[in-house]
């Protein structure tokens, strides 16, 4: 037996006959894995005909599948999320987490800022802009049910609109990304495999993964990812459009959108093109400063005194309450509990493929416990502060009876808008949170195209320029298709089929527990030399 070639050398390595590229095929400039680049390509086009053709079937059809996966197996999805949380924070206190990934002497290829910038833009980015005033007020209004059943418009709902947000935004969500992640850097940087999902399951498939077990997982992950970025396009072109026009009077046409995503994609290209280093952490840094100052804008002219002691408030809530939200059995709010915390964890885990690879692919030279800590802690610190700022904000005027956000919902899209409308230099808040808007899909896009070039070229690290081009217009392609041809029922066929996914998704997770225990636990003889 020999060992598997690849440019993280480990004496430690897993031994086995496959090289790194071994089933490639080089065409018209890219090199691609066989069966997963075709097939996946192939399952796209089948997927995108149909949801063109039959937009309203499709809709129909996959929600109907998205409803029943909830329905029938929240216990599953509860469960499962609060699992991977706790098998997260027991190996940031075990000695495992003293295990640096890439080797003792791997050295970290980013600065611990530009890290963090690009995975928290990959993880949540363009989510936070719209959800941390819509989702704290949809859940003091009752848009949807209220947490725990408590009474719409109550006290008690406003005390619990924040810590409940942060709940899906928060320890939970971050946790599923840092076990994917962790399982797929552990896997390449220090057995010596390849940067896809299959590496993963080496422990428990052995030398199956190179055959048609590795080629289902990884097609897997290609399509979860593929769909999940181009249904953000899609419907982040309806939200910048929205914004445009509530802004400037823009016209809220397919024409704007058309152009949006158009505008997007470019950009994309030019990011994954300079690759990782001239791209991705450029895009993402500057995605954190404009973040930041829309933040601290945010904050020194809306409530800043209640933001400072809110902040606090909610932190000790969201701790206080994390079990009562984590429990599924006999709860009163079960229409809340499906149509949000449910729904959330499946989509989580159905982006946690493109997340989690990313995160790996940046994260050579870090200790687990010091990944865990960056993947899991900081983001939801971040969370927490970035929540209150807008959340309470928004609260306090949908409460005193200002503007739209007092008679609740009116569109999503717009409600992040509704909130600086009443808040002093509304325009250039207004502007910046567009800009925001469409350089987080950028970062988005550019991150999704490297982590499907890497699953698609074999796990090689650096895909020739035309696959990554390839797969960034792919992703804007399809988002354009949908838009044109099918609307909000062919996005929304694309946007249910991607939650669908969470199911096995779920269960693909905690086998990766099981992997990247076992993994981690052959690691021991090295730390006890030390």
């Amino acid at each position: 037996m020999k060992q598997t070639r690849y440019p993280h050398s480990n004496h430690n390595h897993y031994q086995t006959d496959y090289e790194i590229g071994q089933d490639n095929i080089e065409i018209w400039g890219m090199d691609i894995h066989h069966p997963v680049f075709f097939i996946s390509a192939t399952l796209i086009l089948l997927f995108v005909s149909a949801s063109l053709l039959f937009p309203e079937i499709a809709n129909s059809w996959l929600n109907t599948a998205k409803t029943w996966c909830i329905d029938h197996f929240d216990w599953f999805f509860m469960s499962s999320a609060s699992l991977v949380l706790i098998f997260c924070i027991a190996l940031m206190l075990l000695p495992l987490g003293k295990i640096r990934l890439g080797g003792d002497a791997a050295k970290p290829e980013f600065s611990r800022l530009s890290w963090f910038a690009m995975l928290f833009a990959a993880g949540m980015g363009i989510g936070l802009m719209f959800w941390s005033v819509a989702e704290p007020i949809a859940y003091y209004t009752g848009w949807g049910g209220t947490p725990l059943n408590l009474p719409p418009f109550s006290a008690r709902a406003a005390d619990m609109a924040l810590p409940a947000t942060l709940y899906h935004w928060g320890l939970h969500a971050w946790a599923i990304y840092a076990v994917v992640g962790l399982s797929l850097a552990f896997f390449c940087y220090n057995k010596g495999l390849p940067l896809t999902v299959r590496s993963a399951f080496y422990p428990i498939l052995g030398d199956r993964i190179w055959g048609w077990w590795g080629h289902i997982i990884d097609i897997t992950a290609v399509l979860a990812t593929i769909f999940g970025l181009a249904t953000s396009l899609g419907f982040g072109a309806n939200q910048a459009t929205s914004g445009l026009h509530f802004l400037f009077g823009v016209a809220n046409s397919l024409q704007t959108k058309i152009i949006i995503v158009c505008g997007v994609t470019f950009f994309a290209v030019l990011s994954v093109v300079r690759g990782l280093e001239g791209g991705v952490r450029i895009l993402s840094n500057i995605n954190i400063s404009l973040a930041a100052g829309l933040l601290l804008l945010v904050f020194i002219v809306g409530p800043t005194v209640h933001i400072l002691q809110g902040m606090l408030i909610t932190g000790e809530e969201y701790l206080v309450n994390l079990v009562p939200l984590s429990n599924w059995i006999d709860r009163p709010d079960e229409q809340w509990m499906h149509g949000w915390s449910v729904f959330y964890w499946a989509w989580w885990v159905s982006w946690s493929p493109f997340v989690g690879m990313f995160i790996a692919r940046i994260s050579k030279g870090r200790t687990v416990r010091e990944f865990l800590f960056a993947v899991l802690i900081v983001p939801t610190l971040v969370t927490l502060v970035w929540m209150s700022v807008f959340g309470i904000s928004a609260l306090e005027q949908s409460q005193e009876g200002v503007g739209q956000l007092a008679k609740g919902i009116d569109k999503v899209s717009l409600s992040t808008f509704h909130l600086l409308e009443h808040l002093p230099w509304t325009s250039f808040t207004s502007l910046l949170a567009v800009v925001l808007v469409i350089v987080f899909f950028i970062t988005s896009s550019d991150s999704g195209s490297l982590v499907i070039d890497s699953i698609t070229s074999g796990g090689k690290l650096d895909a020739p320029v035309p696959q990554r081009i390839f797969w960034a217009v792919m992703e804007g392609m399809i988002a354009l298709v949908l838009l044109v041809g099918g609307g909000k029922a062919a996005l929304g066929a694309l946007q249910a089929g991607a939650i669908t996914t969470g199911l096995p998704f779920t269960l693909v997770l905690l086998v990766m527990v099981v992997s990247l225990s076992k993994g981690l636990l052959s690691e021991r003889p090295l730390l006890r030399r030390r």
